[in-house]
C-alpha cells in the first residue's frame, strides 16, 4: 500500500501538499502543507513527520507537526496533533494524503475546547480571537514563511 501511496504522490499536482517517502525507508515521510487561505497560517508553509507502522492502513500513521505554530490542537513542543483520524477514527480507507489534508483543514478549524497547546486554547475559550490570530500570524512570520520545496 505505502509503494501504491508513493507513487500517487509522485504524480499528483495538488499546490497545497507535497508528501515524499523517506528515500531509505517507506515508512518515514515528510508532508508540507500550505496554509489555507483566509486563516492566520495562510502565508505559512507547515512541515510534517510522518511515521507508518508495520499495521498501516489497518493502524494509523503517527504524525508530528515539525514548523513551530501557535493553534489549540497542535502541541508547542512536542508538535503532537489532536485529530480524530489519527486516533480511534482511523480507517484504512484514510491515506496520508488524505490525512494531511485533514490536518490542513484542522488549521482552518482549530477546536479550543480540545487543547494540547493550552495557551492557544485559553487564548480562544476567552474570546480573544484577534489576540489569537496575531500570535498565530507571527508565529508563521518567525517559522514558516517560505514556499514549498521542490
Amino acid at each position: 500500500r505505502l509503494r501504491k501511496e508513493a507513487a500517487e504522490a509522485r504524480r499528483s499536482t495538488d499546490p497545497d501538499l507535497l508528501l515524499c517517502p523517506s528515500e531509505d525507508n517507506l515508512m518515514d515521510w515528510r508532508a508540507w502543507v500550505r496554509g489555507p487561505e483566509g486563516t492566520p497560517f495562510e502565508r505559512g508553509v507547515f512541515e510534517l513527520e510522518i511515521k507508518a507502522c508495520g499495521q498501516y492502513p489497518l493502524a494509523p500513521p503517527t504524525v508530528r507537526m515539525v514548523t513551530p505554530i501557535f493553534h489549540p490542537n497542535i502541541h508547542g513542543v512536542s508538535g503532537e496533533i489532536c485529530l480524530d483520524i489519527l486516533k480511534q477514527e482511523w480507517s484504512p480507507a484514510w491515506t496520508l494524503a488524505s490525512a494531511c489534508t485533514a490536518i490542513r483543514a484542522l488549521l482552518s478549524a482549530p477546536n479550543p475546547d480540545s487543547p494540547l497547546n493550552c495557551d492557544a486554547g485559553n487564548v480562544m475559550r476567552a474570546g480573544d480571537m484577534d489576540g489569537f490570530r496575531a500570535t498565530a500570524r507571527q508565529c508563521v512570520e518567525d517559522h514558516a514563511r517560505g514556499g514549498m520545496p521542490s
